[in-house]
């Protein structure tokens, strides 16, 4: 019993496992519309694309999550218009605001001579994570899914019909951008915990694991923030009794969590299809 306990006794660890617990549970409420929508990498261009704000929140002394949500949604932005005004597809347009906007972003952090800890950003360090921290994350969490929950049908007509949706008179243009600050503001929140590169597999691993267990999406999203949640404090336990980093241990236990799922998934499981066709030959030789 202590080995679960134990981890408590300590202020830090208590913050780092409610701050892991409730960004376990947002970013794959989130990340649901970027599987289905096929747009993951989406995610990963504005975990990136973050570092340009924060490099000038920081030189100018305002808070980080303002400059990070900015450019945040200004990568999105950028992509949309490339994919607009060419014939470029959207992982292209994709590919060039990744690349450019954190180009830039390095160039800034050199140039304006920030402090902040690089290693810390793009890695997480979740151990870090105050009581203000966790408050703050905690908000976000609440608005983000309250306004889900408030807007789900419109939400989810607009992600696998935006052409019908249109064409009933949905204001499009509104739910994409406020789907796309919803994802910036959970990005924003999971940079704290995970990092910048390693926020991006908290919010697509869980649910492409929802996605190979469930069909409907309001039950990809419950199971995803379950596994999420799971992954985030099973991942800092082995943190703390193995003492490896708590990023990418919550990364690999969530993907460990996906990896079950493509074995075993009753419907769509690598192994579950093999035995019924094995038993399916073995008895059409009987």
């Amino acid at each position: 019993m202590s080995l679960l306990t134990d981890p408590f006794s300590y202020d830090f660890m208590r913050y780092a496992l409610a701050a892991g617990v409730l960004v376990g549970i947002l970013c794959p409420v989130v990340g649901a519309y970027l599987v289905v929508q096929r747009m993951g990498l989406l995610g990963d261009v504005v975990a990136h694309a973050v570092l340009p704000g924060l490099a000038i929140a920081h030189f100018f002394q305002v808070p980080l999550t303002v400059g990070a949500f900015v450019f945040g949604m200004a990568s999105t932005f950028a992509t949309s218009w490339i994919r607009t005004l060419s014939k470029l597809k959207v992982d292209t347009a994709m590919a060039i605001t990744f690349s450019s906007f954190f180009a830039l972003g390095i160039v800034l952090v050199t140039v304006l001579r920030t402090q902040f800890d690089l290693e810390a950003l793009l890695f997480g360090d979740i151990l870090r994570i105050t009581q203000t921290d966790v408050w703050q994350i905690a908000l976000i969490t609440a608005v983000i899914l309250v306004l889900i929950k408030l807007f789900y049908k419109e939400l989810l007509y607009f992600t696998f019909d935006d052409a019908g949706a249109q064409a009933t008179g949905l204001p499009i243009q509104v739910l994409n951008f406020g789907l796309m600050a919803a994802i910036t503001l959970t990005i924003v929140a999971g940079i704290q915990t995970v990092g910048v590169i390693l926020v991006v597999a908290l919010m697509v691993t869980p649910s492409a694991t929802a996605y190979l267990l469930v069909k409907e999406l309001h039950w990809m999203m419950a199971v995803g923030a379950a596994l999420g949640a799971s992954g985030s404090v099973v991942g800092m336990y082995v943190s703390y009794y193995f003492d490896v980093p708590s990023g990418p241990a919550i990364a690999l236990t969530v993907l460990a969590w996906f990896l079950a799922a493509l074995l075993f998934s009753p419907s769509q499981g690598i192994l579950m299809r093999y035995f019924p066709a094995r038993r399916k030959r073995s008895s059409e030789m009987e």
